[in-house]
């Protein structure tokens, strides 16, 4: 009877194994942001360059799209003249950021956070983004809150650097302003990874077997 338990609740745990884990970059070189009604500069970035000037180069460093912090609000109630804000924002051009990483690694996607205002000071989704060389379409929500952009990459050659053009739209002849949060990466090669559902379902599965076996005992 236990081991009849104990193979039902192996056959539950499997669908919810997760085989990807996050993997931090150690730097990214890009452009920093521009000036609208705000400043959308790259306020905590760590490396080489001006980060209060518009445009300029930035290398060797982390910043506002690797901080952890993801926007949940549109620009114009997130960016501000006085302080720094969650966005780094770019226009009339399409802003190639390259991430570095300690090692080959095999990446499975990226997870890009951008603002969808629909139109609101010319910030809109970006037509697509290109990784590594490798075009994928963007396909605009129907909602008008920001949103995660996750690309499927588990096609490309291990790496230990992804480089990441974003396509700014063009509608009505007017440049798009592109607005990201963060930047987030998942890689297959830590192995199975149990997910927190899984383990509060093996701490049941656990439970009810010690039960069961209480039971048969007596």
């Amino acid at each position: 009877m236990i081991k009849r338990m104990l193979a039902i609740w192996a056959l539950m745990l499997i669908p919810s194994i997760s085989f990807a884990a996050n993997v931090q970059p150690v730097s990214y070189d890009m452009i920093n942001g521009g000036t609208g009604n705000y400043y959308y500069w790259d306020d905590k970035y760590t490396g080489t360059g001006s980060k209060t000037t518009d445009y300029a180069p930035l290398s060797g460093g982390l910043g506002d799209l690797t901080d952890g912090v993801i926007a949940t609000d549109h620009w114009i109630n997130t960016e501000s003249r006085t302080a720094p804000g969650p966005y780094v924002g770019w226009q009339n051009r399409n802003p190639v950021i390259t991430f570095h990483f300690a090692s080959q690694t095999n990446f499975q996607s990226v997870g890009i956070y951008f603002d969808d205002a629909n139109g609101l000071g010319g910030v809109n989704t970006p037509a697509g983004v290109t990784i590594n060389g490798k075009y994928f379409a963007v396909t605009d929500p129907d909602a008008n809150v920001p949103f995660l952009a996750l690309f499927d990459i588990g096609d490309l050659d291990d790496t230990d650097t992804l480089t990441i053009e974003i396509t700014r739209a063009i509608r009505n002849g007017i440049n798009d302003w592109v607005f990201v949060s963060e930047v987030v990466f998942t890689d297959t090669s830590a192995g199975p990874v149990p997910e927190p559902a899984t383990m509060l379902l093996l701490g049941l599965g656990l439970a009810g077997v010690a039960v069961a076996r209480k039971r048969f005992q007596k």
